[in-house]
């Protein structure tokens, strides 16, 4: 039960948070005043209250959770207003592997483009993974896997010293056909789960997931669909970047691949993950981060985040024991994020 609760909650949020501040509250002079756009999400949609309002101005973190299905997702708002350069930002954000290195993340590769096998040279699934999927069936499963991949690890000769090597091999082939498939047909080439006995289609979880993206900007309808149609669409003024992880965020490790989208425009930046991967717990996940210049306040930007996240572990009987503690730590984190950002830009 511990693990599920640590997971769930630390996770979903570690993994859109990038951690990268806080100056005293003391020495930052509450400002009553946010861009249209985000002040119309808190009051509508985060529904700050004025408390928060006045944390967030006086230079804290804020974080707040949104309305979700209970029974499937966890979703969070955060802010916090940073005194650096949105550049600043984006050159430790291209440095993936320095940026998400450390920690939870055990290991954190750029995905070349085109991806190649060497890109997932250094992927080893952990001993208890191995064990797992000696045992995976189509809808018994610890490992998220499609009805393909399962299959092929039940034809695997586990009887045999090599056994273990050989599953390693065929997690980094499925890997990169994953990232390969994607690329060429995306949504849709992301498979079925049958981990389970009722079959998870990630792409339509992730569809249900855009709807609820915040409009901070004009740019958002845009990006809106090049979640969607990519490749098929284009997006302006923006850049692409894969990569896979191996993080610890409890006891089971966690292989992630995740596309990162980038688009830099005069008033703002977004940066959206859109996780298309996990090994264990989730679905998929969406993760948004919008940085929003405010001249009126001075040199920095607001650093407002939305984390969503779709999870089977939140439903049935032991859901009804984790929902609540994993929302209120996935809140916790988020807020602990958005302080190790601004804590970071700001000295450097």
């Amino acid at each position: 039960m511990r693990t599920i609760l640590r997971l769930i909650s630390v996770l979903a949020i570690v993994s859109f948070c990038p951690e990268l501040s806080i100056r005293p509250a003391s020495a930052i002079q509450p400002h009553a005043s946010f861009p249209p756009a985000m002040d119309a999400y808190m009051t509508n949609t985060a529904r700050l209250t004025a408390a928060e309002r006045s944390d967030l101005a006086a230079g804290k973190s804020v974080s707040k959770l949104l309305d979700a299905d209970p029974n499937t997702e966890i979703a969070v708002f955060g802010a916090v207003w940073v005194a650096a350069a949105p550049s600043d930002y984006m050159k430790k954000l291209m440095d993936i592997e320095t940026f998400e290195r450390g920690g939870p993340f055990l290991i954190t590769k750029k995905i070349s483009d085109p991806p190649v096998a060497a890109d997932f040279a250094t992927l080893e699934l952990p001993d208890s993974d191995i064990k797992d999927l000696r045992d995976c069936k189509v809808g018994d499963c610890d490992l998220k896997l499609g009805t393909d991949g399962i299959n092929a690890a039940r034809a695997i000769d586990w009887k045999q010293p090599a056994a273990a090597g050989e599953a390693r091999a065929l997690v980094r082939r499925l890997a990169l056909g994953l990232v390969t498939a994607y690329r060429d047909g995306g949504d849709d080439r992301l498979g079925v789960y049958r981990d389970k006995d009722q079959p998870t289609l990630v792409a339509k979880e992730f569809r249900s997931m855009v709807d609820g993206l915040p409009t901070f900007g004009v740019a958002m309808p845009d990006l809106k669909r090049y979640l969607l149609e990519y490749p098929r669409g284009r997006l302006a003024n923006a850049s692409d970047m894969f990569y896979w992880q191996l993080t610890q965020f409890g006891v089971k490790p966690t292989v992630r691949i995740t596309h990162l989208i980038i688009q830099q425009q005069p008033d703002q930046t977004i940066v959206a993950s859109k996780l298309l991967y996990a090994s264990h717990y989730f679905w998929t996940a969406l993760g948004l981060r919008v940085l929003l210049p405010d001249p009126s306040r001075g040199n920095g930007f607001w650093l407002v985040t939305v984390s969503r996240c779709r999870s089977d572990g939140l439903s049935g009987f032991t859901g009804k024991f984790v929902r609540g503690r994993a929302r209120a730590e996935a809140q916790k984190g988020v807020t602990a994020a958005l302080t190790k950002t601004k804590e970071t830009l700001e000295k450097s």
